[in-house]
């Protein structure tokens, strides 16, 4: 009896036999390309776990032919590393398949990088990060970056039929009854990640005991236990978690509440209420801004209230602030006007302050001419006078353009353009 993992069986050993991914081992696409050539390339698979980037990888070089040796960037040492390049002087090209390739330490790198030049190696570096943030550009330069995305739920329910009928790799049982809600179920409960997936059919399968005529039957109840742990799958520190906070994000800023709660839902379940707290602060005020200034003191004090609170009433004070911070009128000139400022000041467009505006509380002061002709606003009906207060060479300057998005701003709006009216009448 083969006492290897199911998920290990049912690796593929041919490009015809992976599931999914057909962007890029389908008929025309570049992978299928490569290996019709027989030709691999230096590349790094990522995408997230379960999706097979590691199976991918041997399928690719068994398909070809090639040798592969299989080691993990943590915990295989440099010297195992020279063992597999000793061999390769020997036998030609080997695929190395470097698993944890962000992990991959400076040393490491420096023996690889020739051998990858020299076509010695092939690398194929896997990794469920995103390799322009955590992988050396010196080895990410050398190497193709190919995306596995998750799989879909027809894929892993395809995988999961398979596994049951292989009789070489999976079971070849015809004696499993299995429901089609169970199917889904591990289809669905495993988030795209067929590994878990197969990992839950495998327990239900040695757990569930023989009925008459040896027929193991399984039905949602039993898939439902099985997959219990994986009903949600969150890992703070991963890509996958900022992809969720910037939709997050980006669903407030678009209006749609439903989308918004449905990530705020997420992250309340990855229990991380530092980065829902400050994605609800900066869209209050970088999305919503003078559109609807209370916006922003109200998310905050929504944000202390949930850090008194606690999960799970924490979700209370949460749910009403992103409901407001959706459905509050939009608009982001306020930081637009101030970046806008900014980028004269860097590029060089600053001037000299005018006279009148320098400070002239010292000693001869008016003998610079500093603070002469300066109105004092408070003097003048309304408190405000025209006068000259940006330099010279950018008087005539205009950064902030407001938006009629909201009461107050459109309020705003009409003492700007009525100053401004004002302003270029005495001009």
């Amino acid at each position: 009896m083969n006492r290897q993992p199911l998920a290990y069986r049912m690796r593929p050993t041919h490009i015809n036999e992976i599931i999914g991914q057909e962007h890029l081992v389908g008929e025309g696409k570049i992978l299928n390309r490569m290996v019709k050539a027989e030709l691999l390339s230096s590349m790094i698979l990522f995408g997230p776990p379960g999706t097979g980037k590691t199976s991918m990888a041997t399928a690719l070089a068994k398909t070809i032919g090639l040798p592969v040796k299989l080691l993990n960037a943590v915990t295989d040492k440099k010297k195992d590393m020279e063992i597999v390049v000793e061999e390769a002087k020997m036998r030609g090209n080997i695929v190395l398949i470097l698993d944890e390739v962000h992990r991959l330490d400076k040393g490491k790198q420096d023996f690889l990088l020739p051998h990858l030049e020299s076509n010695l190696l092939t690398l194929i570096g896997c990794t469920t990060s995103n390799p322009y943030h955590s992988i050396n550009p010196a080895i990410r330069s050398r190497c193709h970056l190919f995306e596995l995305h998750s799989l879909t739920t027809s894929d892993v329910i395809s995988a999961l039929k398979l596994a049951i009928m292989d009789e070489e790799k999976g079971y070849g049982l015809k004696n499993i009854n299995i429901s089609d809600e169970a199917l889904e179920h591990f289809a669905f409960a495993s988030n795209g990640d067929l590994r878990s997936a197969l990992n839950g059919l495998e327990l239900a399968v040695s757990s569930t005991p023989k009925v008459e005529k040896d027929e193991i039957k399984i039905n949602l109840e039993i898939a439902e236990e099985c997959m219990q742990k994986k009903s949600f799958s969150h890992d703070k520190g991963g890509d996958a978690h900022y992809d969720v906070l910037s939709a997050f994000q980006k669903s407030i800023r678009g209006s749609d509440v439903d989308a918004a709660l449905h990530y705020l839902g997420r992250l309340i379940e990855a229990g991380d209420l530092d980065s829902i707290a400050r994605r609800m602060i900066v869209t209050a005020y970088e999305d919503i801004g003078l559109a609807n200034p209370q916006a922003g003191p109200r998310a905050l004090f929504a944000v202390q209230a949930a850090e008194r609170l606690g999960f799970p009433e924490a979700r209370i004070p949460l749910s009403v602030a992103i409901i407001e911070l959706c459905l509050s009128p939009k608009s982001n000139t306020a930081y637009k006007a101030l970046d806008a400022a900014l980028s004269d000041i860097r590029s060089g467009k600053s001037g000299d302050i005018p006279a009148h505006l320098k400070d002239a509380h010292y000693n001869g002061a008016k003998k610079l001419g500093r603070g002469l002709d300066y109105l004092y606003p408070h003097d003048y009906e309304n408190s405000w006078v025209v006068q000259q207060y940006l330099p010279d060479s950018i008087k005539n300057k205009h950064y902030y353009s407001p938006k009629n998005s909201g009461k107050f701003e459109k309020a705003l709006k009409q003492v700007y353009d009525k100053m401004d009216q004002e302003k270029r009448n005495k001009v």
